[in-house]
């Protein structure tokens, strides 16, 4: 899951995204439509003003994990369309404009469903706004394809999704960098922050590497189920590995690092 913050108004609606459709946190959405400054007792007595809501809560309402700054946490988020039936039970003139900006959101996603090409030109666009160089947007977003392709031969040969993706990947990430995602997170200084975003060029470049290899044996061999590929990636890790590892020995010098991009920009470093 990837979580982000975003503003309406002068209020932040905290959201995640969550089988592949954002779900944004009731209390932030609450608490932008109403006067109170109490959004949990808001809610309650919300639900006891609408019985039909507090029947169907279960199914619109769903716990779970987001980032803040004390670290992640479990809170009740709900998809658009159950947003939108929270709001209902908010008798607020402040809910209109909420209403017409879920509604842009939600075509937004539409579109990019329908021309994956504008959900490539936004993420250019937040990229750029984040303050990454061209340079570094134009392998990450290589990078997004290779891992796409890799994602979408598993489907094809039997790998059933989470948590199998996560474990194929965490055994390319041990084979070509020597930690898994959450240990390189870790040596970054990262915690919900998404690992590539964090990378130096070369990173993403052996990153790139080990999943574009492990592509290619699977098809060669190809592998079947979770156990073979499982062998595949190990083997495309491995490629990775022994590259960055040869690399390192001609320029003496690491190809892993902990810099990261949470307190300065890409840009301004490669600048330095």
């Amino acid at each position: 899951m990837e979580s982000r913050l975003i503003v309406f108004k002068d209020k932040q609606i905290r959201r995640t995204l969550h089988n592949n459709e954002w779900w944004f946190v009731v209390e932030d959405v609450v608490l932008a439509l109403i006067d109170s400054k109490d959004p949990k007792q808001y809610i309650q007595r919300m639900k006891r003003r609408d019985q039909e809501l507090a029947e169907g809560w279960v199914q619109i309402v769903h716990t779970l994990s987001i980032g803040t700054l004390g670290g992640a946490q479990r809170m009740l988020c709900a998809n658009t369309e159950g947003i939108f039936r929270i709001i209902q039970s908010i008798p607020s003139p402040k809910a209109e404009p909420f209403k017409r900006w879920l509604a842009k959101v939600g075509y937004e996603r539409v579109q990019e469903i329908e021309d994956p090409e504008l959900a490539t030109q936004r993420a250019r666009e937040l990229y750029r706004a984040k303050g990454y160089s061209e340079a570094w947007i134009e392998k990450r977003m290589r990078g997004i394809a290779v891992r796409a392709e890799l994602t979408e031969e598993w489907k094809t040969r039997g790998v059933r999704g989470e948590p199998e993706y996560a474990i194929l990947t965490s055994e390319i990430s041990k084979a070509a960098f020597g930690m898994t995602p959450s240990e390189y997170k870790q040596f970054k200084g990262l915690q919900r922050e998404n690992l590539r975003d964090h990378m130096t060029d070369l990173e993403l470049i052996f990153s790139m590497l080990g999943e574009a290899a492990t592509t290619e044996i699977a098809r060669k061999r190809d592998a079947r189920g979770f156990r073979e590929n499982k062998t595949a990636a190990h083997k495309g890790g491995r490629i990775a590995g022994e590259a960055r590892e040869k690399l390192e020995s001609e320029t003496g010098a690491e190809i892993i690092s902990p810099e990261n991009y949470l307190i300065e920009p890409e840009s301004r470093k490669r600048l330095k």
